[in-house]
């Protein structure tokens, strides 16, 4: 099965290439250029933040509806601590990451330990912590102050800062999953709870840690972009999580769990982030964009069961 994954993360690369060639070729003016591409990569960092969070739960057998909301809640919570509050900006950001993480810790403690089944928690979870950012943020809260914008609004080398947290977070994950032993574990535990859990993996307070981390992501993921916007939103994040979903399993993860890359989670995003930015050059209309999406999450889903069969048969 390792193998399998290995080659849908280089026919994804290839398709990468090959789509960035076309659209390149269609659209010489404005594809192909600094801009444009600062732009997609700025837009999609959000996203792969996100799905880093995702594909590690994916390995673990297990997912997270919820870290849209936490997005939009994350920026929320941050914004109004220092705009109603005055807290500083490094204490409402340690705060916010705090709240977020503790989402994350209600959601793995019912799953984990009470047995709830991921997708109604995280399902109503969803909704809860969307109307508390519609509590916190009313309308939206404006004005914040310099040193939260300059987060994401400061550039490094002509590229915003968000893009530069997004390589470094994909990076610090990718050697964790890779080369660290608790890290490791997730793909004992996606691989076969039971027999992980009977070799002395702690497979509870596991997937515990692995929602905290999600949830977490997902808080820095929202301050990041309400850093960017200057705004905090409480409709953020809506459709992240179908995105975020597509995006892991396009780069490798299986809805059985067991498998995957944090770089997959990269280049699915990469992925979804080049078809959007195609179909916005192309002047597709925002409904048929929707349309596309949700056919490019089936077709994910689809390869992920015909991947399970062959890799049964091989």
């Amino acid at each position: 099965m390792r193998q399998l994954v290995q080659e849908r993360t280089y026919s994804l690369t290839l398709t990468i290439v090959l789509i960035g060639l076309g659209a390149a070729l269609v659209f010489p003016q404005t594809f192909p250029t600094f801009g444009n591409w600062s732009q997609l990569l700025l837009n999609l960092s959000i996203d792969t933040i996100v799905a880093v969070g995702m594909m590690l739960l994916l390995i673990a057998g297990v997912f997270d509806l919820s870290v849209g909301s936490v997005v939009a809640f994350s920026g929320g919570i941050a914004a109004y601590a220092m705009m109603v509050y005055g807290i500083p900006v490094p204490v409402a950001v340690i705060l916010t990451l705090i709240g977020a993480g503790l989402i994350g810790a209600v959601n793995g403690y019912l799953i984990a330990y009470q047995g709830i089944n991921p997708m109604i928690q995280t399902l109503a979870m969803m909704g809860i912590v969307r109307g508390g950012a519609l509590l916190i943020s009313g309308s939206g809260i404006q004005n914040l102050p310099y040193w939260f914008n300059a987060l994401s609004q400061s550039r490094l080398l002509g590229i915003q800062m968000p893009v530069w947290y997004m390589l470094l977070i994909v990076g610090t994950f990718a050697f964790l999953m890779n080369k660290t032993v608790f890290f490791r574990r997730y793909y004992y535990i996606g691989g076969n709870e039971q027999a992980a859990d009977l070799s002395g993996i702690r497979v509870k307070r596991m997937k515990l840690w692995g929602f905290v981390l999600t949830s977490v992501l997902a808080g820095v993921a929202g301050m990041l972009l309400a850093s960017r916007l200057g705004t905090a939103l409480p409709t953020a994040g809506r459709g992240l999580e179908l995105r975020v979903i597509t995006a892991v399993i396009l780069g490798g993860a299986s809805l059985s769990g067991g498998h995957g890359k944090i770089i997959g989670a990269l280049l699915g995003a990469m992925f979804m982030g080049l078809v959007s930015n195609v179909m916005v050059l192309a002047r597709v209309s925002g409904y048929w964009q929707d349309i596309i999406l949700g056919l490019i999450l089936i077709a994910a889903v689809w390869s992920d069961k015909a991947l399970q069969k062959r890799g049964a048969l091989a």
